[in-house]
């Protein structure tokens, strides 16, 4: 049996996003550069026009693929690149691009691939482009990916913390030990939770809460407070090197495998995941292996420095 794909094009095309012969670009956080057969069987893809990555590329046209969402994937990994497919939208509103994004049909449950149509407003099968019915409004996330996280295990860790961070690091590394984590990664596994949690400290009045737990693959730790973060995109922008905010969630999805955020007015949720098993990607980059910030942060006395706490911004 031929493999299937979903893809997308852009909502305002200033033509075929998908040619014969030449690919578009895609929305996930996984994607990679490649050059697609114009006969793709039954494969489904989607493309869409989106703005130009950097500032660098800027005024230059861009096609982009990558494949975001496969089988093997867990159920939090789909939920989050199914949302990424959709925020892909709004962050590449103005871009002159073409993005096409494969996604092997037969092997995926009928909910991801409906959830495809609904985040891709152009569908190519068997060489055809059409218009996906089921599309979203631009910028729309689907109830799947947007709808709050489960609770935490009732076996997980809990702490409540308001003025002091120095004891939330400390369970941080003391459980990711534990757990099997590498000194290193739990050290980035530091970092990441005292961004997150800093942002209680600075832009709440009351508490926020640390869960931790754990399975044989990863472990996860969980930051909720009241504040409320409206920026869709906040954390997945690299900010400017002078930028005076932004840095703190984009840090955190540097160096975290998997990074989940809800946020809405009963507060924010940041859930965030590191494998155990030492074939996470967080805070490494494939070609070098060297850690993904470009900046340093440097943590002392219960708070990050170099890093703002803007809580839409960070």
């Amino acid at each position: 049996m031929s493999p299937s794909c979903t893809a997308r094009t852009a909502s305002t095309p200033t033509g075929s996003a998908v040619s014969s012969g030449a690919a578009s670009t895609p929305t996930s956080p996984c994607s990679s550069r490649s050059r697609l057969p114009g006969s793709s069987s039954s494969r489904t893809r989607s493309a869409r026009r989106p703005r130009a990555p950097s500032s660098r590329n800027a005024g230059r046209h861009a096609r982009y693929v990558g494949e975001p969402i496969w089988a093997s994937r867990t159920g939090a990994e789909i939920r989050e690149a199914t949302r990424h497919e959709s925020l892909i939208n709004l962050a590449f509103a103005d871009a002159d691009a073409d993005i096409l994004c494969p996604y092997q049909t037969a092997a995926l449950s009928p909910d991801v691939v409906s959830d495809a149509a609904r985040t891709h407003p152009l569908l190519l099968a068997d060489g055809r482009l059409r218009a996906s019915a089921r599309y979203a409004e631009p910028f729309q996330i689907p109830v799947s990916c947007s709808a709050p996280l489960p609770p935490p295990p009732q076996d997980a860790m809990s702490f409540t913390y308001r003025t002091d961070l120095s004891a939330v690091r400390n369970l941080v590394f003391t459980r990711a030990v534990e757990a099997g984590l590498p000194n290193a990664r739990a050290n980035d596994l530091v970092l990441a939770v005292s961004e997150a949690a800093a942002n209680t400290l600075r832009h709440t009045q009351s508490h926020g809460t640390l869960s931790i737990w754990h399975d044989n693959h990863e472990i996860i730790c969980e930051i909720h407070d009241e504040g409320v973060i409206t920026d869709p995109l906040a954390g997945r922008r690299r900010p400017a090197p002078d930028a005076t905010g932004g840095h703190g969630l984009w840090l955190v999805h540097q160096v975290c495998d998997l990074v989940e955020m809800r946020s809405d007015a009963t507060g924010t949720t940041i859930r965030m995941h590191m494998s155990l098993k030492g074939d996470g990607l967080g805070g490494l980059t494939a070609a070098s292996g060297r850690r993904a910030p470009p900046y340093r942060v440097h943590c002392r006395a219960g708070q990050v420095e170099g890093s703002s706490r803007d809580r839409s911004g960070n």
